[in-house]
């Protein structure tokens, strides 16, 4: 493919570095994201890596955090914080093998923090690294052919695809395609494989990015494929997403192109805001990366390089206007993009337990609790699945909501994979309450640097003591979207959930109703700045009005608008209004 798209440059190379943000000259003189880092790594007096190499090493999938249950009892002994590192795999559509899923237990046990964590975007983070494991951790990975470029940093993160396995040909077409996406947009710089599994170094003068030019892009950029009638990555909280369409026969034609999305903003900001992605045209599937590729470059040349909270996407479209950004795109491109097609979306949850495929293999999925796998007492969910993986033939998915899929099970191995999952009490998971079932929580304290309140290690606990409150109503069957982050950054996609909370302080949320419940409209704020006293008493009303008023087949999110609890949000512009 030509990747030489007419451009406009004035954004990050023509105009002075001194009137750009910071990030933006840290990225133009990195030598393609070498920076210092691999010589900060073995400076032996701090756990640390120095400057601004903490913000390169996001490109190559790391994130340096502390652990902040012990920051305090550290500054009062006069010791540096207990650093650590956060690992992203780049695991394009959440699809990995039994061997590398015994290769990703090995890492968490040895290098980790004793666990898994299964992500909102379909991949594994390890927590609790430290500097000196962290190439030891890296070069483990790539063993088993896996790899963390680009899994954060400025530039096109993991590409996300739809988990259906009772459309097995569908689903194996769209996994194709996000591997061959994520293959197609990560950084071509070697500072990764230099840095981490220690290639031969290379002149970097002559080094290029022919997609991303020296600065990369303003911001994160996120990508996904869906199949309806299931939104289980949530296309609309992409920048770019694909929603599948299919023929009468079931083959897939071509995409939805859907733009625009995005779930971050900041509190007592007001010009920062969600937004759902807007759905611009259709194209054949042998377009895809041509398609992604033009898009990209759109918000390279035009995403804003010095106000970083207004550098994502949805600004840029917002700013520039969805008809001009169309245009550009359908420029670079050299067609105009179809009309888009029908579709349908009913739900952005998983389907649990048994399925069988199309082909005839079989599959099934494991609710795991906002994503943590680990050993507790004697549930043994790490030792469960590491047994399972030790003699499944098939391979493993990871759902956009925390879900993993034992799956591409042969009929005659199935009764073998159930006895394991007898055996290990794992399949009990999925008993749990209808809420807790369809509830997402980010991992926010005590490793997350920005997380104001807790998220992950509360939301099990505030779930219990909601489910009376359901139960004494009659709605404990009653499919309802909870969603909890500990900052407003939304990385469990709160936004667009029934019910979600934000975190403002320790015990203390900001609490939105009315999101749809598959994800096609955002929620709004019912309450701000609250503890859990208060959360408990409102949702004792809110929950016995709805079951008192409700109309047949109303979800919780609709009512909450009907009932007047919340305006509609009807465009992310107006979601702080």
């Amino acid at each position: 493919m030509d990747t030489t798209l007419p451009v406009d440059r004035s954004h990050d190379l023509s105009q002075p570095l001194d009137r750009l943000g910071p990030d933006e000259t840290m990225k133009k003189e990195s030598r393609y994201l070498r920076g210092t880092i691999a010589e900060g790594l073995v400076v032996p007096t701090t756990a640390a890596v120095p400057g601004t190499d903490i913000k390169l090493m996001k490109f190559h999938g790391i994130y340096q955090q502390d652990d902040r249950d012990l920051r305090e009892e550290r500054r009062r002994q006069k010791l540096e914080p207990a650093y650590q590192f956060m690992i992203r795999v780049r695991l394009p559509g959440g699809v990995c093998t039994p061997e590398q899923w015994l290769k990703l237990d090995e890492i968490g046990r040895f290098y980790g923090d004793n666990s898994l964590r299964l992500t909102t975007r379909q991949t594994f983070q390890f927590h609790g690294v430290l500097k000196w494991n962290l190439k030891r951790a890296i070069k483990n990975m790539n063993e088993v052919l896996l790899d963390t470029i680009a899994a954060c940093g400025d530039d096109s993160r993991g590409v996300m695809s739809s988990v259906n396995p009772s459309l097995s040909s569908l689903h194996a077409e769209l996994h194709a395609l996000a591997k061959q996406t994520s293959d197609h947009v990560i950084p071509r710089s070697r500072a990764y494989h230099e840095i981490w599994l220690d290639e031969e170094k290379v002149a970097t003068s002559g080094e290029e990015e022919p997609l991303y030019g020296p600065t990369y892009l303003p911001r994160k950029f996120k990508i996904g494929f869906v199949i309806p009638p299931v939104n289980d990555i949530d296309v609309y909280s992409q920048d770019l997403g694909f929603i599948a369409i299919a023929g009468a026969d079931g083959e897939l034609e071509g995409f939805n192109v859907a733009i625009g999305g995005g779930m971050g903003r900041t509190d007592n900001a007001p010009e920062t805001y969600p937004r759902l992605a807007s759905v611009i045209g259709f194209i054949p599937k042998d377009r895809v990366l041509e398609a992604a590729e033009a898009i990209i470059s759109v918000q390279r040349d035009y995403g804003d390089r010095v106000v970083r909270a207004h550098a994502r996407f949805k600004y840029t479209i917002d700013d520039k206007g969805l008809d001009w950004i169309k245009a550009e795109i359908e420029r670079r491109l050299g067609f105009d993009l179809a009309p888009a097609r029908d579709y349908r979306f009913d739900t952005n949850g998983d389907v649990l337990g048994w399925q069988t495929g199309t082909d005839g293999r079989h599959h099934f999925t494991l609710f795991i609790e906002n994503g943590r796998v680990r050993d507790q007492g004697e549930y043994r969910l790490m030792e469960g699945i590491r047994e399972i993986a030790k003699v499944h033939k098939g391979t493993f998915r990871v759902t956009p909501n925390q879900s993993l899929v034992i799956s591409d099970i042969e009929p005659a191995d199935r009764r073998r994979i159930a006895d394991l999952l007898d055996q290990y009490g794992l399949a009990g998971a999925n008993g749990a309450s209808t809420l807790r079932l369809n509830s997402m929580a980010c991992v926010a304290l005590p490793t997350c640097g920005l997380a104001m309140a807790e998220s992950e290690r509360y939301l099990p606990t505030l779930i219990t003591k909601l489910e009376p409150i359901l139960e004494k109503n009659g709605l404990e069957k009653e499919p309802i979207t909870l969603r909890m982050s500990g900052c407003p950054n939304g990385c469990s996609r709160p936004y667009i959930a029934e019910i979600a909370f934000t975190g403002r302080a320790p015990g203390k949320y900001n609490v939105y109703l009315g999101g749809g419940f598959h994800g096609q409209r955002l929620n709004k704020l019912y309450l701000e700045n609250v503890g859990e006293p208060v959360i408990l008493a409102e949702f004792e009303k809110l929950f016995a009005h709805y079951a008192k008023d409700r109309e047949t087949g109303e979800r919780f999110g609709d009512f909450a608008i009907r009932a007047g609890y919340v305006a509609e949000v009807t465009e992310g512009r107006y979601f702080n209004d």
